[in-house]
């Protein structure tokens, strides 16, 4: 299959973020890279026209931000979220049962659970510690090799398995971590793990949040490489695929990355996107070039747009039936707009037509997805945000297939179809 450097990115992308704390590290790195410039959200900020910028909440979540070299009058804006579906250590972890130290692990968001069985997991996240000094100090931790399993009962003790048995995750999948060991090797082996990734060999575990993920790497999968099989693609791929759009723009008009944590769990949190982060940074930013109060602040809102990225639904082979029969959106077959009565999303038919120009300009083909009648719809970042801040919103997503799996598949040729609108909407000289 042929080179493409952009797949390469993602792909290295995807293995380098088993969580959303290494997700803005890595985005976070690669802004800085490009030239744009950290700021601190506890100290005052400077800004001048055509600087760009970037702010971190929670180190989970993120907004960059590009302004423009005259005077700002509106922001393209591309949303996404940092996290995804999976298994999330307990605090007090460490369970002994017949021989073997287990993980006891809670269910973060909707996650599809038989594909979790049987698989090597790694275990990834953020540390806080203190260190001998007294300082507090919160590390990011990626153990990148097999260290645990969910292990499936044979067929043989459960003639039933296949007969859509359902899944105690309370009961059926603490993972296997060590044999023999005892409630305190948890501690022992996260401070030899410190240790060998951070130099660091004498410091107090004060905390954690960790996480398990699939050692699998990313992969191009087809003969002729048409998928990309990886974890996270949901919404990793977003997130990707909208810092692409931002770092190969023109630079002239105002526009802003935010990718928000906790998605998955309602958005409900103080870096999520029913929280103030959006909210704050962008009055923040407008104030300091001269907007004077509210009303400009919502004048500046209300002739932005924002284009909330999360995937879509792609047409299943094996499952054609669970779609709409007008509404099956297909692999490499370009973006997804996405349409609910219900405001599930946040599409409308003027958002809709922009975004449907923007793709004519392009040169990118573009479908529509609408859920079937008699099925509930999800709902992403979009009505969230147009809720919070009133900007006109509209929902589009790559399409794919296994959306909260431990393991996803998605289009290759779509990442560059999105790639492509994304760029051609943050250069958009015209929001209508």
């Amino acid at each position: 299959m042929p080179h493409d450097p952009t797949l390469e990115r993602l792909l290295s992308f995807l293995h380098d973020s088993p969580t959303p704390w290494h997700a803005v590290a890595n985005m976070s790195k690669r802004l800085e890279q490009a030239g744009f410039r950290r700021l601190d959200e506890t100290q005052s900020w400077k800004l001048a026209p055509g600087e760009r910028v970037y702010v971190t909440r929670n180190d989970s979540s993120l907004v960059a931000v590009q302004l423009p070299d005259d005077r700002l009058q509106a922001l393209r804006m591309i949303g996404a979220h940092t996290d995804s579906p999976g298994l999330r250590l307990k605090p007090n972890a460490a369970q002994v049962n017949s021989g073997w130290l287990q993980l006891g692990v809670e269910v973060y968001g909707g996650s599809l659970l038989a594909p979790w069985f049987d698989r090597d997991l790694g275990m990834a996240g953020r540390v806080h510690l203190r260190r001998e000094d007294g300082r507090l100090q919160g590390v990011l931790l990626n153990v990148a090799r097999p260290v645990a399993i969910v292990p499936s009962l044979a067929i043989h003790l459960d003639r039933e398995a296949n007969d859509g048995r359902a899944i105690n995750p309370q009961t059926q999948m603490a993972p296997v971590l060590l044999q023999g060991g005892e409630k305190g090797d948890i501690e022992r082996l996260l401070q030899r793990w410190l240790y060998e990734q951070h130099n660091i060999e004498k410091a107090d575990i004060l905390d954690f949040e960790l996480a398990l993920y699939d050692t699998q790497p990313p992969a191009r999968v087809g003969v002729e490489g048409e998928l990309i099989a990886s974890a996270r693609l949901d919404n990793l791929l977003s997130c990707f695929v909208g810092l692409e759009a931002l770092l190969a723009s023109d630079g002239r008009q105002g526009a802003v990355l935010v990718a928000n944590d906790h998605e998955e769990v309602g958005s409900a949190s103080a870096c999520g996107a029913q929280g103030p982060f959006l909210g704050d940074v962008l009055r923040r930013v407008n104030a300091l070039l001269g907007g004077e109060g509210e009303e400009s602040f919502i004048r500046l809102i209300q002739a932005s747009r924002l284009i909330s990225c999360d995937n879509a639904h792609a047409l299943h082979p094996n499952f054609a039936d669970k779609h709409d029969a007008g509404h099956g959106p297909a692999i490499n077959g370009g973006p997804v707009i996405k349409v609910n009565a219900n405001q599930r999303y946040a599409t409308n038919s003027a958002t809709s037509a922009m975004f449907r120009d923007v793709c004519r300009e392009a040169g990118v083909p573009v479908q529509t997805f609408v859920t079937r009648a008699d099925m509930a719809c999800g709902s992403t970042i979009g009505p969230i945000t147009a809720t919070e801040l009133g900007v006109p919103t509209l929902d589009v997503g790559i399409a794919q297939w296994g959306m909260h799996s431990i393991r996803e598949t998605a289009g290759s040729q779509d990442v560059a179809y999105l790639t492509r609108a994304l760029t051609a909407f943050v250069n958009r000289t015209e929001l209508v």
